[in-house]
């Protein structure tokens, strides 16, 4: 009885007790300074709300939206989110999103970061900071800010030689996007439609056109030439973003000003495309008046403080810049003025399949591949390429019919096969061989089987941005006729297929060839110092891909790179190496052969190293020259070893992603590109065609299956 009474007491005490409230759970994608102000914060809120737990979890940015649609539907996902507004469509198609209700009003916040996070009236996200690009200036060189930018192109003569008056990355359709705003052009309208064309496109890229062609700005300029060039002092001013401060810190004297207006434009100011970064509450929050608490705090005038002059963040909430302290930071404060007068980041989806019709137009000018308006029109009929209407959607019971008959078949000839009296006998025989290999066949079933499966019924569907229905073979036949237009059209299957066999016998060839040399070369005892030569000639296999994918890169620099100073030194005119089909192939190919050839010559020492001498000594004796012996020897018996070697290379070389996309990046005009790159743009800059790139997939591994599966004698 008093056992009874204690658990009722018991009972009625945890029913009475205060409930724990549902902790909020934050994502985000800060690093460095900014994650370093946010944990300030949620310490601070932590010593004042000390009954609600936060949860702050740091994504990589690179797979944020995918961990976000992934989640949120199933109620895993943050109550709370942070992330740049480009996406804010794409999530609220999704129904990732609930619009934001009794946080800080938008007057609170700059016009420019409550606009972008605004749509159809109904506000999705409270803006935290704002960023875009403006113009850094070397007070030694340039005393002032110019007014024009027809100012920084007179400096041009004179300053000291090897200074160029402006660098920036003039290829980049996003660093470009300010001087088209000037000439009354963007890459979107309104509407979302294509806008990189007709007179003001025109106008905007003859002007970079004549940039580059005059000296004031450096050729092929990418990111790290950019800090380069401005922290050596080889350049007057740059334009960039925030985070070329953090690469710069105190290598040289710097100061910001916003980009300066365009005298040929009629005095109109070149506006840059700003980046709102804003927090978003989950559709599914478990805790919203914990998140919208939350909020509150980071946009407060203390939290939006905290992570200006701790986090370098350009904060949205007006009222902070009264703050003394943070007035007085110059670099924040310009900042603050360039985002002002910024343009918001269109938040359609089709801007996301604008870039690359956009950047491909712009390099083809650069290059003088084609006049402006020509190329700007072959842009918008990429762009419309891209975005066209999916295929329509087709009924799925013929493939679920024909996936259960041949489940049943399988079924049933498992069945058929298990009632044998010698197959059960051989089946309890081998149970404890089953049993070694089952967590084998486990995993080689959960992370090579099921993908591929999944990767195949992908292939049969149409998705973009959301859309996802059943569309059975409409995606191959895309492929394979070319979306309708010349079978060996630039971008067209057959065309970039050509391009990856003669990209996959070209280094399987000189793989072999330069590995087996080199085998052979240091097999010979007689050579000194083997063991150091062999460690030295392995170092480029051992080093990461990627790093040796960006150093070749920058050696084939136009202007700047080693092998263009080779050239000039034997008197030979450098070369513009990804502006030709033939070059950049040739740069691509020298970065794959480096990477590639130990792997040639490790294999090809181990071969040799195990053919017995007895042989090589009847061969001798019987009079065989070393030609002879070369070749009815060595090579009979290195083949069954290289065999293998050499498919396993094959499917490397037709799958080598990293080296076409870091350093040709599929130029000029994505001539350069291999089916897996180009897979890769249809997944990811294209918007988000899984479907087809899956069926890309597809195609390449049916054509690497029957290529090297076949069995030889």
């Amino acid at each position: 009885m008093r056992r009874s009474a204690a658990l009722l007491a018991l009972a009625l005490a945890l029913w009475t007790a205060p409930v724990c409230a549902q902790p909020v759970v934050l994502w985000h994608a800060w690093r460095g300074e900014e994650q370093r102000a946010l944990d300030t914060l949620l310490a601070r809120w932590r010593r004042t709300h000390p009954e609600l737990q936060v949860d702050a979890l740091a994504i990589p940015y690179d797979a944020f939206a995918a961990r976000l649609e992934a989640a949120i539907p199933h109620g895993h996902g943050p109550d709370v989110f942070i992330d740049s507004h480009e996406r804010l469509w794409s999530y609220r198609e999704l129904r990732l999103l609930a619009p934001w209700t009794g946080v800080t009003p938008p007057s609170a916040f700059d016009a420019t970061a409550s606009r972008a996070l605004t749509l159809d009236g109904l506000r999705y996200g409270i803006p935290l900071s704002v960023k875009c690009v403006a113009l850094y200036y070397n007070p030694v060189l340039l005393p002032t800010p110019p007014h024009s930018l027809e100012e920084l192109e007179a400096l041009r003569g004179r300053l000291p030689r090897g200074v160029f008056p402006l660098v920036y990355e003039v290829g980049s359709a996003y660093l470009h996007a300010p001087l088209a705003h000037a000439y009354g052009s963007g890459l979107l309208d309104e509407q979302g439609r294509y806008a990189f064309v007709g007179p003001g496109a025109e106008r905007s890229v003859e002007h970079a056109l004549r940039l580059v062609r005059e000296g004031v700005v450096p050729e092929e300029a990418g990111g790290s030439l950019v800090a380069q060039l401005f922290s050596e002092g080889r350049a007057a001013a740059a334009i960039s973003g925030p985070w070329l401060a953090a690469e710069l810190g105190d290598r040289v004297r710097y100061r910001v000003a916003p980009l300066p207006v365009v005298d040929g434009a009629g005095g109109r100011r070149m506006e840059p495309y700003a980046t709102v970064e804003g927090a978003y509450l989950s559709s599914r929050a478990r805790n919203p008046e914990g998140a919208r608490a939350l909020v509150e705090l980071l946009v407060s005038v203390e939290g939006a403080r905290e992570r200006a002059l701790a986090g370098r963040e350009v904060v949205a909430t007006s009222a902070a810049w009264s703050d003394p302290e943070l007035a007085r930071d110059e670099r924040l404060a310009v900042f603050r003025e360039a985002a002002l007068t910024a343009r918001p980041m269109p938040v359609r989806p089709t801007m996301r399949a604008a870039w690359e019709p956009a950047h491909r137009a712009l390099l083809k000018v650069l290059r003088g591949d084609l006049p402006p308006e020509a190329a700007l029109r072959e842009g918008a009929r990429r762009f419309a390429d891209v975005t066209r209407p999916l295929p329509p959607r087709k009924d799925a019971t013929g493939l679920l019919l024909a996936l259960g008959a041949l489940a049943l078949v399988l079924a049933f000839e498992a069945l058929r096969r298990g009632r044998a009296p010698e197959a059960r006998r051989a089946l309890r025989r081998s149970l404890p061989a089953y049993r070694w290999v089952a967590h084998a066949a486990l995993a080689v079933g959960l992370l090579v089987l099921l993908p591929l499966l999944l990767g195949a019924l992908t292939s049969l569907c149409a998705t973009r941005e959301g859309a996802f229905y059943y569309v059975g073979l409409a995606n191959y036949r895309d492929i394979l006729t070319a979306r309708g237009g010349a079978l060996l059209a630039s971008g067209s299957f057959y065309r970039v297929l050509a391009v990856t066999v003669l990209w996959t016998a070209a280094n399987l060839a000189l793989h072999v060839s330069l590995g087996l040399a080199l085998a052979l070369a240091l097999h010979r005892p007689s050579l000194k110092l083997r063991a150091l030569y062999r460690v030295l000639l392995i170092v480029p296999w051992a080093v990461p891909s990627y790093v040796t994918a960006l150093a070749w890169k920058g050696m084939f620099h136009r202007q700047f790179g080693a092998m263009n100073a080779l050239l000039k030194a034997v008197g030979a005119e450098p070369l513009a190496w990804f502006s030709r089909f033939s070059t950049a192939f040739a740069a691509n190919l020298a970065t794959n052969v480096w990477l590639g050839f130990p792997f040639m010559m490790v294999v090809s020492l181990g071969a040799l190293a195990a053919i017995p001498k007895d042989l090589y000594e009847a061969a001798e004796v019987d009079g065989a020259t070393a030609w002879q012996r070369f070749r009815h020897v060595t090579v009979p018996l290195l083949v069954p070893t290289l065999g293998p070697s050499v498919a396993l290379g094959a499917v490397w070389t037709f799958n080598q992603f990293n080296v076409v996309f870091l350093v040709s990046g599929g130029e000029p005009d994505g001539e350069t590109d291999i089916l897996v790159s180009e897979a890769y743009r249809w997944a990811f800059t294209r918007q988000a065609q899984y479907g087809y790139a899956a069926a890309y997939a597809v195609l390449i591994f049916g054509l690497l299956l029957v290529t090297t599966g076949r069995r030889r004698p």
